[in-house]
């Protein structure tokens, strides 16, 4: 490995008082044995938030590399998903369920993978999935895929309000009107997929202007554009200096006319999260 270890990630405050660090690694799609490479080599590269989801099937991978990467569990922050077919009555187990494959008592943070509004139990699943926050087997709770409608009735009906919605989101899709809405509820922003899918912004003008203005790799100035907005990306790799570059956009800022131009690339395409076929 070349280059030195980036300081750890500045972290945010959730609405239920847990500090996320504001960049993460995701684990999808790997497999059992390369997350757990992947997982230990990230945390040995200064990654403290890692991503996984019961529907990657590597949660017993991720739970190895988590205890390979030399770093006590208090000092991570562990984010899983329940699947379509565990909400409701299943709830509760499948937390127990991940925990086990984990090898943790506890997650920083769990995540209703989608709402599957088919099926129509997102709330029940919200509602033990806040209970399990105050009896203290989370810490932190939240969604993924949720529209505005489905955050203003789970709010609504419970009471509580999630800390947390991971969306597809990246300068292709910049979802401004979704994290407009989550500014007002006081929920954080997290991208999935927050590079796109296949590199291609990485070869449009303005990223790559910035890129030669700061002296970074277009990737760091596509997450870049994500921390100065608030968004917490999370961004996977298998390579140790490219981990070690996803996680060095700290330590310099864009302008206002650069993040502009960059949002400029919103293609207003329709995201992942409007099918069933979910998958991050």
């Amino acid at each position: 490995m070349t280059g030195p270890i980036p300081p750890l990630a500045p972290t945010v405050r959730l609405r239920h008082g847990a500090e996320m660090p504001r960049l993460g690694f995701g684990t999808y799609p790997l497999d059992d044995t390369e997350a757990e490479h992947a997982v230990a080599t990230a945390i040995e590269n200064g990654y403290r938030l890692i991503d996984t989801a019961a529907l990657y099937g590597n949660e017993i991978g991720v739970g190895r590399g988590l205890r390979g990467g030399g770093v006590a569990r208090d000092e991570l922050f562990v984010t899983s998903k329940l699947t379509k077919e565990q909400q409701g009555t299943g709830t509760r187990r499948a937390v127990e369920e991940s925990c086990a494959r984990l090898g943790t008592d506890h997650l920083d943070l769990y995540l209703i993978h989608w709402p599957d509004p088919a099926q129509d139990a997102y709330v029940e699943t919200f509602r033990t999935l806040a209970d399990l926050m105050g009896e203290g087997t989370l810490k932190a709770v939240g969604v993924s895929n949720f529209k505005p409608h489905h955050l203003d009735r789970i709010i609504e009906t419970t009471g509580v309000v999630p800390d947390v919605n991971q969306i597809q989101l990246s300068p292709y899709h910049t979802r401004d009107g979704v994290r407009a809405h989550h500014e007002k509820l006081g929920i954080v922003t997290e991208a999935w997929s927050p590079l796109g899918r296949d590199g291609t912004v990485f070869a449009e003008e303005p990223v790559r202007r910035a890129a030669e203005r700061h002296g970074r790799t277009p990737a760091q100035i596509v997450l870049r554009w994500h921390v100065q907005q608030g968004i917490v990306p999370v961004p996977k790799s298998g390579h140790s200096e490219r981990m070690r570059e996803n996680l060095d956009v700290f330590g310099f800022e864009l302008s206002g006319a650069e993040l502009d131009e960059i949002s400029g690339l919103d293609r207003g395409e329709a995201s992942a999260d409007d099918s069933d076929a979910v998958a991050h």
